[in-house]
């Protein structure tokens, strides 16, 4: 049972409504946007702040890719409008798109006060871009990953070329490794305008403008919040919310068959789009990008020396491996911990969205500070909420002012390691009591 499902109010932030179709049982990224459209009160427009804006004419003009507006219709787009957008461009031309007020007030617990935590710390780093090089600092993050993808598809052809088993293994092994590592550091290019290197997430199995949605628009927006599709889509097999509901296997089973969930997400997720792409009326519409993962067995066929079978054997065997690795790294990443923010406890009594940001996450130490660790295991993971559209390789350069404004602000970027974090998600799956403010 959800929390506080009876009155179907969210338990952290009671003012709000539960969020329309998120107990339904195929959760997918179009039945989040659906709900959420629900809620809303955009009236079929795209909603800023309590403004309603129709961009149906700059669908197609827009740089950083059309799909990010078409997605969106009917929707509060506040949250996405403002960490996506950094310099005072984009905000000077929603004038030239106003069509009236918003006759609801908005379903979101989050503020953006001009003299706020965030909004303050935003015009700062815009100032702070003006000196930094950016081309020069992405290139850097192209070019990793780059290599990475060179060397997925290089030792995954190398195991169909052995003649022992365990020769096949091992390069299995290290063609999975190079797979997550390249399938993670996409998550760095997803975020940003569209380009050719975003594509690289799809060997997991999902389109990269599914993830956009279920990750970019939902996870990075209402973090750890009843709006967080990555909450909800592995409920009721992981709880993370705080909830007294929880029963002793959601509290300790859970812990022990995580391991086969993480291997066997994938199939789960070639499984969803199938029912996506024939149930009538909930057909999603097949693109090019979704041959993206088959790409690596026809390289495997063309290079190897396999027959057909074995090369899909050899095939499955990588990418379960690196679904499991990709789970494990990915949940343990930053977001799950009985000292971060979930759903159930006491917000935080100054509701600006970038504190709500670092009230939901915690980063680690032994992975902050190289950008190949940063880009292959979900790294700098605080800044990077804050502005997700930045390169992770520009994200160092922001931290003096960054720490600066935190300062000013009396908030922070918690760090701890990584063996707490792994520690710390079990702890969370335990966890049935909120955590209260004391009074």
């Amino acid at each position: 049972m959800p929390p506080n499902s009876e009155d179907r109010r969210q338990t952290s932030f009671p003012e709000l409504k539960y969020p329309s179709l998120r107990d339904e049982k195929l959760k997918t990224s179009d039945q989040w946007l659906r709900g959420k459209s629900l809620d809303d009160g955009a009236e079929g427009l795209w909603r800023v702040h309590d403004k309603l804006y129709d961009f149906s004419d700059f669908v197609k003009r827009h740089p950083g890719g059309e799909g990010w507006l078409r997605w969106t219709k009917g929707t509060d787009i506040t949250e996405a409008f403002e960490c996506h957008h950094i310099s005072k461009t984009p905000e000077a031309m929603l004038k030239n798109f106003y069509v009236r007020d918003a006759t609801e007030k908005r379903n979101s617990p989050f503020t953006f006060d001009e003299n706020g935590f965030y909004k303050t710390l935003k015009r700062r780093v815009a100032e702070e871009m003006k000196d930094i090089p950016v081309d020069v600092l992405s290139r850097k993050s192209e070019r990793i990953i780059e290599m990475l993808g060179v060397a997925t598809f290089a030792c995954s052809i190398a195991a169909c070329c052995m003649s022992s088993n365990v020769a096949k293994i091992v390069w299995c092994m290290a063609a999975s490794l190079f797979m997550v590592w390249t399938v993670i550091c996409a998550h760095n290019f997803t975020h940003k305008k569209d380009n050719w290197r975003m594509y690289f997430y799809n060997f997991n199995f999902v389109p990269s403008r599914v993830w956009r949605v279920t990750h970019v628009l939902s996870h990075h927006l209402y973090t750890n919040t009843l709006q967080d599709y990555e909450i909800s889509t592995f409920e009721p097999i992981f709880i993370w919310m705080p909830n007294k509901t929880k029963n002793f296997i959601n509290k300790y089973v859970a812990q022990a068959y995580a391991i086969i969930v993480y291997i066997f997400v994938s199939d789960m997720q070639i499984l969803m789009r199938l029912v996506q792409t024939f149930k009538l009326e909930n057909r999603m519409k097949f693109e090019m990008e979704d041959l993206v993962p088959f790409s690596l067995p026809i390289a495997m066929i063309l290079f190897g020396n396999c027959d057909l079978l074995e090369t899909l054997k050899l095939w499955a065997l990588i990418w379960h491996l690196e679904s499991f690795l990709f789970h494990f790294i990915g949940v343990n990443a930053a977001h799950h911990h009985p000292d971060i923010f979930h759903d159930g406890d006491d917000p935080k009594d100054d509701r600006d969205w970038g504190v709500h940001q670092l009230h939901a996450v915690m980063d680690r130490v032994e992975i902050n500070g190289s950008l190949f660790r940063v880009l292959t295991n979900f790294g700098e993971h605080g800044l990077h909420h804050l502005f997700p559209t930045l390169d992770h390789a520009v994200l160092p350069e922001l931290y003096p002012t960054f720490l600066k404004t935190c300062q000013e602000f009396n908030t922070e970027l918690r760090m701890t390691t990584q063996l707490d974090l792994i520690l710390g998600q079990f702890r969370q799956l335990a966890r049935t009591d909120p955590k209260k403010k004391s009074r």
